[in-house]
């Protein structure tokens, strides 16, 4: 997902020194922000077979 209609803020020669982003945007990148640092921690965890997963989801009422 690109920047559409980006606005940079610039000093008085010229250089970019900010942008200014849509509320939206900038609360999606927030979001994507906060699932890679869930990542990242989880890194090291243990993964599980999806099959397993499934059946202690239908263990549990949620599928």
């Amino acid at each position: 997902m690109g920047l559409v209609n980006k606005q940079f803020l610039v000093d008085r020669r010229g250089r970019k020194r900010g942008i200014v982003l849509s509320i939206k945007r900038y609360r999606q990148l927030m979001e994507d922000l906060h699932d890679l640092a869930i990542v990242a921690e989880r890194r090291e965890e243990k993964t599980r077979d999806f099959a397993e997963v499934k059946r202690r989801l239908k263990e549990d009422g949620i599928v």
